[in-house]
């Protein structure tokens, strides 16, 4: 059995996320690289977030919802299109897509975490981490998590 990896050529787990992609740069999504998908898995589901928000913004800050990406794509070019039948629900920015980095206090980790899900999910683009979460619930195969730091 093999197990679900996420990985960015830009930056290693836990390492620096390179400036660029912050929200006040250019804004644009790293590269991310899938592995080891699950054969039975129908779609993928991603949410980028910054649990270290709690304390600034009252929450967890969602920067980046996708959902219905393909089982079969290998990765996520830099500043990626999504193809029509790829889903991007609405962050804590406002906006519909990939909104980067941005901490208001100090350096803050942010989790891109990838759901190997055993159906596609049916939700509007208004649709936040919470929703996606809750219409996954039960559709999960398996989940991993990549981390990246990003300065003030």
């Amino acid at each position: 059995m093999t197990t679900l990896t996420l990985t960015s050529s830009a930056f290693a787990d836990g390492d620096r996320i390179p400036e660029q992609y912050g929200y006040g740069e250019s804004n644009v999504n790293p590269p991310l690289e899938f592995g080891g998908v699950p054969d039975e898995a129908e779609a993928l589901a991603l949410v980028v977030d910054d649990p270290d928000a709690v304390d600034p913004a009252g929450k967890v800050w969602d920067h980046w919802i996708v959902w219905n990406i393909p089982p079969d794509r290998e990765s996520i070019p830099e500043d990626w299109n999504p193809d029509t039948d790829v889903r991007e629900g609405t962050n804590d920015f406002g906006e519909r897509g990939y909104g980067g980095p941005n901490p208001p206090d100090r350096e803050h980790t942010y989790r891109f975490r990838l759901f190997a899900l055993e159906s596609p999910l049916d939700l509007g683009p208004e649709a936040d981490a919470d929703a996606l979460e809750s219409a996954a619930a039960g559709r999960v195969i398996e989940t991993t998590t990549l981390e990246g730091t990003y300065p003030v």
